[in-house]
């Protein structure tokens, strides 16, 4: 599968495309790796996210899931840089449980793009994030957006 990987605040991040869409974002390095379009956009919508130049990526995406964890991705996608939505607002819009929606955050195959960071617990409570080093990389992409409440 097509993969480029980068070098980032967080440390490297390793970009995967199938059929001309982003299918995953991993921490780490991957080796071997090629280049494409969607490859060379997705680096540098994400240098220019880091960077603090871009609030909303426009990248074809195909995150694969079952339709309930699609569904709650979708959400995920919805909400603004520098905001944050409860696990209980998400299980609301897609009408389920906050644990099972904890549960999709956690599969989620394109972090950072797809912002589960952006999900927090109840009265704001950091919980967890399954990305980097944990809560402190969910902390760091949250100040990196300027979320004032930290």
């Amino acid at each position: 599968m097509p993969h480029l990987s980068m070098s980032s605040p967080l440390g490297p991040l390793t970009v995967f495309e199938d059929g001309g869409a982003v299918v995953a974002l991993e921490w780490g390095r991957a080796d071997g790796g090629s280049s494409s379009a969607v490859l060379k956009k997705a680096k540098a919508q994400l240098d220019a996210y880091f960077d603090g130049k871009l609030k909303r990526f426009d990248l074809p995406l195909v995150p694969t899931g079952t339709d309930f964890q699609r569904k709650v991705w979708g959400q995920l996608s919805k909400i603004p840089f520098g905001k944050i939505r409860s696990y209980g607002d998400i299980a609301e819009a897609v009408s389920s449980a906050p644990r099972a929606v904890g549960g999709a955050c956690g599969r989620n195959p394109i972090p950072i793009i797809i912002p589960c960071h952006r999900v927090l617990g109840q009265n704001g409570a950091l919980t967890g994030y399954s990305g980097g080093d944990g809560i402190g990389t969910k902390e760091a992409l949250l100040r990196l957006e300027g979320y004032a409440a930290l």
